[in-house]
């Protein structure tokens, strides 16, 4: 039995799951042209992340507020770039400083050294809020909320091994959640 784990943007999984490359992937956006099955694992916040160093507001910060700071933003295709830009547009913001990174800790690397802020899955950031390493920033209608889903194609004929994950997750995915996810709860 082997397992394979890719990493990528959810461009990049859609474009491998329409081509049958995988078993399974995990995402927060569902794609709406695909027939897929699917089940729901858990809660998706994104919010606000800033440097360790940054003013925190004492109330909850006007989304305004981001047209005057350097903002980090994921790679195209990528679903967290979708939800921020989504977020911007919505509140009628205009960036004015802006950088692109590919991948979720090359955004966090940048947090950290200061250059900016970006609007972030919580479940990536345990480690560095910790460590103090990055803060979350409370800002107006965030976190943005959405679901982490395990997709497959409706007609997929899967593995063994992936059948017998499968199983796994259905009957342990609230203990899991509950052992390692539940410090979510606390923002």
């Amino acid at each position: 039995m082997e397992l394979q784990l890719d990493v990528s943007n959810k461009g990049k999984v859609i474009e491998s799951l329409e081509r049958n490359e995988f078993d399974f992937a995990l995402v927060s956006v569902i794609p709406k042209n695909l027939r897929l099955k699917k089940i729901e694992l858990m809660q998706n916040r994104l919010y606000l992340a800033g440097p360790p160093d940054a003013k925190v507001p004492r109330t909850a910060m006007d989304p305004r507020m981001l047209e005057t700071l350097p903002l980090i933003y994921r790679e195209e295709g990528s679903a967290t770039r979708q939800a921020m830009e989504k977020y911007i547009e919505k509140k009628r913001i205009k960036v004015n400083k802006k950088m692109e990174l590919a991948t979720n800790e090359a955004v966090k690397q940048a947090i950290m050294a200061g250059l900016g802020y970006s609007i972030m899955p919580l479940i990536g950031l345990r480690n560095e809020i910790m460590n103090r390493q990055l803060q979350i920033i409370p800002a107006r209608e965030l976190p943005i909320r959405s679901v982490w889903n395990l997709v497959w194609l409706e007609d997929k004929k899967l593995s063994p091994a992936a059948s017998k994950f499968m199983e796994y997750i259905r009957k342990e995915k609230s203990d899991i959640i509950k052992t390692h996810f539940n410090w979510i709860e606390e923002f």
